[in-house]
């Protein structure tokens, strides 16, 4: 972050913005002047159909905090009158990014695992070790980055995990056992694993609340991750791997698992690389309102809003004026920080009892994904048996065919929840149902076509839900405990999974059972959905 010398240059910040806005009033025509007041700064309340002070809250975090509740209240209305800007368009992309590693490395792992697998045997009879490793690592990593981010920030791991991912991954590709290639995914694992947590909380605390359902669309990036695989395992699987009815499987004629975790190690080297170089990032004004460090924020504000020519009225003073957040004067790594870190998830009974729901259905979530996503390429394979094809091309293709549909599902989520009757909640509740339902169907096909047809409708179906639960988590929980809450969601959500591969590494992928314990699931979700407290839709995150 660039350094900073004080209140003296943040009055001197004040006074360009000031200016500037002087300036342009002078060649801004009649129906923009309307805009705009005698002191050049936005009148919100003239300039828009609908008031940023009118928003309200998804919660009421006065009771908690008085003075952070209404520092945040100057911080969200500030970021409303800045509006979008170019910088958090890049933020869009460069937060996606995170989201698309996220998934391209969980199916890298679960696409390689069937060919590990016939190359160098299974050293268990029972436990499938590549999809436990990874979740064990998603799980290190949820830990980590999530619990550490409310007391160091948001911006070490924007910078920072990509590229730990980008050097295991390529690692990976290079293992010459079952066992040390499970290690390496562990590791890489880990890296990937606090990534939506971080992105999603990011790019929501510099949103303005006319643009929070862009957290919910930047889901179609986690699709993307997973379309990218897709096309890479038909390309290198469908012709690097062993036939599946070979008796011997060699490394020469099974590198495609290789070539996939080398090209995919370059993508997300290439995104690392592109987060460092096309954009200069910094803490979140609402993080660091709950650390006290009112100049900061004036600094980040001024910056962006300076940059973008769009005026905001919040000054240093203003801030200042309202008193000092409680407990900021101990240190960050105080252990009375930390566990009220932890505390502030449960302070009121409605917000304990969102927390404990989102909970509950981010773990059940951690149960179905192996049973479905995970073991997907067995499922295909099976299928494709009993419908007279289980060969590796059309095993692969059909899978990246499901990935390419799994585009739709954030797309569609993103329209259903700023829809005035079913907002966050029902769509996640059309989400579970839909996916439920789908799954059902899945056990009844016959063809080719039904093969295909129903796999990638209940991959769009489910990215429904995933899509919209990632935006809604980080809007539901409080600004000063929100990556904290949105760790133990995904630490809870690994526990489940861990749960889940053990599952289904006792149960018979091969057969349907998996697939209706996963519609089971769904049918929970659906319950879960719809006891949540909190609608987001059009409300300003705390």
């Amino acid at each position: 972050m660039t350094e900073l010398s004080g209140p003296n240059s943040l009055r001197q910040e004040e006074k360009q913005i000031h200016v500037r806005r002087s300036n342009s009033d002078k060649s801004i025509n009649d129906a923009s002047k309307e805009k705009y007041g005698d002191n050049g700064i936005v009148n919100i309340q003239e300039s828009d159909n609908v008031s940023t002070d009118s928003i309200k809250e998804v919660f009421d975090i006065g009771a908690i905090d008085p003075v952070l509740s209404k520092k945040m209240a100057l911080v969200n209305k500030a970021i409303d009158d800045i509006g979008m800007t170019s910088f958090q368009w890049k933020m869009f992309f460069l937060n996606g990014f995170g989201y698309a590693v996220d998934s391209l490395l969980i199916v890298c792992q679960s696409i390689a695992n069937p060919a590990v697998q016939q190359e160098y045997g299974l050293p268990s009879a029972h436990v499938s070790g590549i999809p436990l490793a990874s979740q064990v690592g998603l799980l290190v990593g949820a830990g980590v980055w999530g619990f550490s981010a409310d007391i160091i920030g948001r911006k070490l791991a924007f910078n920072t995990s990509l590229f730990s991912c980008a050097v295991f991954v390529l690692i990976a590709g290079g293992m010459p056992g079952y066992i040390s290639f499970a290690t390496i995914v562990a590791f890489y694992s880990a890296g990937a694993g606090g990534n939506y947590i971080l992105d999603a909380t990011n790019f929501l605390e510099f949103l303005p609340t006319s643009h929070a359902w862009l957290v919910t669309f930047m889901a179609t990036w986690w699709a993307v991750g997973y379309m990218i695989t897709g096309f890479l395992a038909w390309g290198y699987m469908s012709n690097f791997s062993c036939a599946p009815d070979a008796p011997t499987c060699t490394r020469a004629d099974n590198m495609g698992w290789r070539y996939l975790h080398f090209t995919s190690g370059a993508i997300v080297l290439v995104m690392a690389l592109a987060r460092l170089t096309l954009i200069k990032m910094v803490q979140t004004p609402r993080w660091l309102i709950c650390q006290n460090r009112d100049e900061e924020v004036i600094k980040i504000l001024n910056d962006i809003s300076l940059k973008a020519n769009r005026p905001h009225d919040l000054t240093l003073e203003k801030l200042q004026a309202e008193g000092v957040v409680l407990h900021t004067e101990k240190s960050v790594w105080s252990m009375l920080r930390v566990k009220m870190h932890f505390k502030g998830l449960f302070q009121t009974r409605k917000l304990g009892w969102s927390t404990t729901v989102i909970l509950a259905n981010w773990f059940v979530i951690g149960m179905v994904s192996p049973l479905y996503s995970v073991f997907l390429p067995f499922y295909l394979a099976s299928r494709g048996a009993k419908v007279g094809d289980d060969s590796n091309y059309t095993t692969w293709r059909d899978y990246a065919i499901n990935q390419v549909a799994g585009l739709f599902g954030p797309i569609i989520a993103a329209v259903l929840v700023e829809s005035k009757f079913i907002g966050r909640r029902g769509t996640l509740a059309i989400g579970a149902l839909t996916t439920m339902v789908l799954q059902f169907g899945y056990t009844q096909i016959t063809t080719p076509a039904q093969n295909v047809g129903v796999s990638s409708a209940i991959t769009a179906a489910s990215n429904i839900y995933y899509g919209t639960i990632y935006a809604y988590t980080p809007e539901i929980l409080p600004s000063a405990h929100r990556a904290t809450g949105y760790g133990l969601c995904v630490v809870v959500n690994r526990i489940g999974g861990i749960l889940g591969v053990l599952v289904g590494s006792y149960a018979n992928v091969e057969t349907t059972a998996p697939l209706f314990v996963c519609a089971a699931l769904f049918g929970l979700l659906v319950i879960l959905s719809l006891l949540l407290p909190f609608e987001s839709r059009g409300k300003r995150s705390q």
